[in-house]
């Protein structure tokens, strides 16, 4: 039995309207996430890519790709907290 497609951003944690990779987890749609700013399917394909990626942006204050869809009360640790083990 498949499993369902995560719908979190796999580099900050933010939640997706839709599975930003395809309901099978496979096929990334190219969106960029409003928080962090990665293109599903570009930086974000391989564990070395995820990390790399979010080491960055949190070293660059975590600052939102489109800070008018930053949520009043966002915890960026919070968030984090939704990203899937396999990509920790």
């Amino acid at each position: 039995m498949p499993t369902e497609a995560s719908p979190y951003c796999r580099i900050c944690g933010l939640a997706q309207p839709e599975p930003p990779w395809g309901v099978d987890g496979r096929t990334p749609d190219f969106t960029f996430c409003p928080c962090c700013g990665v293109e599903f399917g570009y930086q974000d394909c391989t564990l070395v890519g995820i990390r790399r990626f979010r080491a960055a942006w949190i070293e660059n204050g975590a600052k939102w790709d489109s800070p008018k869809e930053k949520p009043e009360n966002w915890s960026l640790e919070a968030q984090l907290e939704n990203i899937p083990d396999e990509f920790r």
